[in-house]
């Protein structure tokens, strides 16, 4: 079994266009590379990990793919197209010739029309994905999570991935709301979820694991074992906590599940979802 990070992030920090990246998270202002993350992911037994775009351009291509290229740990990448582009048929037709570009992402948790995922020109970008075989991360708040329901059923063909959890409020407790549309949307056969991105919610200097389980509970019995998977979001994550603490409170949830559950938690899933 080949154990995947299924969401992590390289970049050479830029102050302006990493503008996201505020003083209280000034742990993370600086680069962060594959040798950063080489290391990290042998201590914790990962063989390969997935590489997340943090920057919407296609020069954020280039530079992931660079990255990846001379490294065979990095088995993925995810990337950015303008998928309101006209074009954007022939910029995928273009990324075909990647074999380590597995998919792409579009930061619409950013954006001010909530459901701008829902706009004609952005569905007709979504079929073009599935047309060139390219999957792709969803990347919302709770209050996205309809819109995102709607997306995925307009859509059977294409695969999703739930990027996060879609950020549920865990420093609040707040869970119901978020529940009901998690279980409404792995209603829908073609979406995936990937366990990431939970420590950045909580209490970042207070957060304890049991913070985690009632959120976690929700997202497997939804999913089931064999749609979900684990990513660290690394970088983004050290914020709220090391790179083996965030690796380590799902693996004290997941005593509980079956050998086979937990291989296609930690890489049989990705591997499937990404064609790794």
């Amino acid at each position: 079994m080949a154990r995947i990070d299924a969401h992590q992030h390289f970049w050479r920090y830029e102050p302006v266009r990493d503008a996201w990246i505020t003083d209280d998270m000034a742990v993370i202002q600086r680069d962060f590379l594959p040798a950063d993350l080489a290391p990290l992911l042998r201590e914790h037994g990962f063989d390969g990990c997935v590489v997340v775009q943090s920057d919407q351009s296609e020069a954020e291509n280039e530079f992931q793919l660079a990255n990846a290229a001379p490294h065979d740990f990095v088995r993925g990448v995810v990337g950015w197209v303008d998928l309101r582009a006209e074009d954007v048929a022939e910029r995928l037709a273009h990324y075909r010739q990647f074999a380590k570009l597995k998919g792409f992402r579009h930061v619409l948790q950013g954006e001010t029309d909530r459901a701008l995922m829902l706009q004609p020109a952005f569905q007709r970008g979504i079929r073009a994905l599935s047309a060139h075989g390219f999957t792709y991360d969803v990347l919302i708040f709770p209050d996205q999570l309809p819109y995102a329901v709607e997306l995925a059923a307009a859509h059977p063909n294409q695969p999703f991935v739930l990027d996060h959890i879609a950020k549920p409020y865990i420093k609040r407790g707040d869970i119901d709301g978020w529940k009901k549309d998690m279980q409404t949307l792995a209603a829908r056969e073609n979406v995936w979820c990937k366990v990431s991105g939970m420590v950045t919610e909580a209490d970042w200097q207070r957060w304890q694991p049991a913070d985690f389980r009632p959120y976690l509970d929700v997202v497997f019995d939804a999913f089931g074992p064999g749609r979900v998977m684990f990513g660290s979001d690394w970088p983004v994550c050290l914020v709220a906590g090391q790179y083996g603490q965030v690796v380590g409170l799902v693996e004290q949830y997941l005593r509980a599940f079956s050998a086979d559950e937990q291989r296609r938690f930690w890489g049989d899933n990705a591997a499937r979802f990404y064609r790794l």
